[in-house]
Parts: C-alpha cells; structure tokens; sequence
C-alpha cells in the first residue's frame, strides 16, 4: 500500500469517525401516550416547534390505543423498554408509576412554577412535595347544544335547573328532536356525563369533594344523592332504546343533527366542529336556583413525565421545561380545542366553543371528579362502581338513595378518611 493510499484511508477514516461522533450527539425521544387521535398534531405542530428551537433532539410520538395504555404500558415499564417520556394520567394511575420508580422526581424542573398546586395536584404525591409530571391540560364538563335547533323551536338556554327541564321538555313535546344524546350502555358516559358533570352544584365542588376525602360527608348524604335524582329525570329524554345506545351512538346522534343536546366534555369539540353541519353553542350545568353559585367539573386530565431509566434523561428534561412553558401551551390549546391548559400564563383561543368552555372558568368555581383522588385505590373501585350505579339510576333499576348506599358499603369496606 503506498503512502499516499494509507493517507487517504486515515483521512476517510476520521471524516467517518466525525460524522459517526456527530451522529451520536443526536439523540431520539420516544413518547409513550393513550391518545393516538393526535398524532398528527403531534407530528404537525408540537414537534417541529420543539426541534427548531432544539436542534440535536428528535422526538417521535409512539401512542398506545386508548384502552390498551395502562397494560401496554406497566408492561414495558416492567421490561425496561417503556419510550423516554410518559403520558400521565391524573391521580393514582400514575402516583402507583411514581412510587414503583417508574417516574422520576420533576419537582424541580425549570418550568414547573408556571403551575399552580391544583394544577400539579393529579401528578403529586398527597402530601404535595413531590410532583412527578408535567400538567398538560384539562378538560371541561357542560352541555353542547344545536344552535340551529334551539333557533327553530324558540329555546333560550337554560341557566336554572327548572329552566332545563323546562328546555327538555319543549323539544320531547315537538318531536323533531331527541332532547339529549345519551346512552347508557358504556356505563361510563352515565357516570362522567351525567353524575359527575352535575353534581358538583349540589356537593358544592371541591368543599363536598375534600369533605368526602375526609369522612366528614358521605355519599348517601343529600348533596351526593340530590343530583341522582336529577339524574333519574333524564331517562324520560334521552329517546328510545337509551340502554343500548353505545358512546359512539351518542355522538353520532348528535352530530347527524339528530339530537338537540349533548352531556359533554370539552374533548369532543375538535371532533363535533369536523362531523357537525350546524352551528353549536354550550352551556355550564344550570344551578339549582337563580343566583346560586354554579360550579364545573374541570378536570386535570392529562400530563406528562420522564421514564426513570430513560437513558436521554437530560433531553428529556430540555424536553418537559419546553412543555411547561406559554409557547407549548399556546400551540397545544389551540391545536386540540377542548383541551386546556394549566399553564398560569393566560393563553388565547381561537375556537369559539372551546373559548365558551373556558370562559365559565370566570363565573364558576372549579373541581375535579370526585372520584378520582384517593377514593378509587380499593376495592370495589369507587369510580368504575360510580359508572354502574349512574346507569342503574337512569335505567331506573335502582333508586338514587339504594345506589348511594351501594356506593358507600363499597367505600366503608376499604377506605379510611384522610384527615
């Protein structure tokens, strides 16, 4: 081999060796997530806003289906194949993640004071000095309604829980309409459409939610059992056959144009502004009487956290500091209206009902679902018996005072109140 041929073999060999360095300094995060309906915003909008910004850190989004998550998940948690960034959500789910040391400590993440401790409370530990992901966004309960089918038969929307009945009734007697699009068959729309989105207004939200937590209420008490007999009115508007009809029967009844008013979270807006040919509106759960203090369900649903094993832990922390911060914020809300966020920072809205959503945050007092701090840790799990039993209720297969008992022999068999 001659000299010069020897040159250029160690010349090609260390403009190989640079470029495989260079490579090296790239690193990849992989995130873990249930909601694969945003993977295309995600791909479209979060990620190259973070990868401008952020040059040597790539990011995929790997989601899971919705109800395969929290199995798939453990599982690979468990294997230690699990992606860098895990979606969390709120409470306990992930508070058992963060005490098996699947989750690492972000207390201190640059980015966390832009939440509040309400905000961080799904993914802290009860005592609050640990918080172990990123809030994310919330979702907001109430009642979307056809503008169009209101407009048509002269209805004005019900702020009083007379003035609904009152509404339901006016559409069931002209028979264009179902009144409302319910079903009870999944269990959980009864549960998280009906009873949790209402009931906060009659357990005075997080006064009778923490009074619960703390023994000092109970659920046969009359403020938990008052909006299950509410609750038991809507069976005579929900339209025929409401016991078979599954979640995706509701939206599409109501998205056909078929149905007057949805039991709503504020997650169905992206999907209702494509599906729906008619102008929407939305309204808070009515009070009991006029000037009464209204309240809403609005409910930290979604956060996300770093992988304790993540072997790109520092990117990972470059990455959550992004995500805590107003910019994050801003594209998310607006990309995926009917999310919102729990940054402190103010963020502005284009969506016109999910700016209607928002605004109640401003004349009501917030809470979350009662169900989900503490109180579904045993067994029976209060929030899974709380679908069945708001089923029941509307079915009219048990009474609202026998399913509130049912409720609280269930809780008294495991739960101890936190004082």
């Amino acid at each position: 081999m001659t000299r010069t041929t020897m040159k250029g073999l160690l010349l090609a060999s260390s403009i190989l060796g640079s470029a495989g360095l260079a490579q090296a300094q790239d690193v990849t995060l992989t995130i873990e997530s249930w909601r694969n309906d945003d993977l295309a915003i995600w791909q479209e909008k979060l990620i190259p806003a973070f990868e401008a910004k952020n040059p040597g850190i790539k990011v995929v989004f790997s989601p899971s289906a919705p109800t395969e998550y929290n199995a798939a998940l453990n599982a690979k948690l468990d294997a230690g194949s699990a992606g860098d960034l895990i979606t969390c959500r709120p409470f306990d789910t992930s508070l058992e993640l963060f005490n098996k040391k699947h989750l690492a400590d972000l207390t201190s993440l640059p980015g966390m004071e832009n939440f509040s401790d309400v905000a961080k409370s799904a993914w802290s530990t009860d005592d609050g000095k640990a918080t172990f992901c990123v809030p994310m966004a919330s979702v907001i309960h109430g009642f979307i309604y056809n503008k169009d089918a209101f407009d048509q038969l002269g209805l004005s929307v019900p702020t009083t829980e007379e003035e609904f009945f009152a509404v339901l009734e006016k559409i069931k007697a002209d028979g264009n309409y179902i009144p409302m699009a319910m079903g009870t068959k999944d269990l959980w729309e009864a549960a998280t459409m009906g009873y949790q989105n209402i009931g906060p207004t009659y357990w005075k939200g997080e006064e009778g939610r923490l009074a619960l937590i703390k023994g000092e209420q109970k659920l046969t008490d009359e403020p938990w059992v008052e909006p299950y007999r509410v609750l038991a009115k809507w069976k005579d508007y929900l339209g025929d056959g409401f016991e078979a009809q599954t979640y995706p029967d509701s939206q599409n009844l109501f998205t056909l144009g078929r149905a007057a008013i949805y039991p709503a979270g504020s997650w169905e807006i992206s999907g209702f502004n494509t599906q729906a040919q008619f102008k929407m509106g939305a309204f808070p759960p009515p009070v009991k009487k006029a000037g009464d203090t209204c309240y809403i369900s609005d409910h930290t649903d979604i956060g996300i956290g770093l992988n304790a094993k993540s072997p790109n832990a520092e990117a990972g922390r470059t990455f959550l500091t992004w995500v805590a911060s107003p910019e994050f914020a801003e594209i998310y809300a607006n990309a995926l209206p009917g999310f919102f966020s729990l940054n402190s920072t103010p963020v502005k809205m284009t969506d016109p009902l999910a700016q209607e959503f928002v605004s109640w945050r401003e004349k009501c007092k917030p809470t979350i679902r009662s169900t989900y701090q503490i109180l579904a840790r045993g067994t029976p799990n209060l929030e899974n018996e709380t679908w069945v039993e708001s089923a029941n209720v509307i079915n009219g297969t048990d009474t609202p005072e026998v399913a509130a008992k049912k409720l609280q022999d269930g809780l008294d068999s495991w739960f101890k109140p936190v004082k």
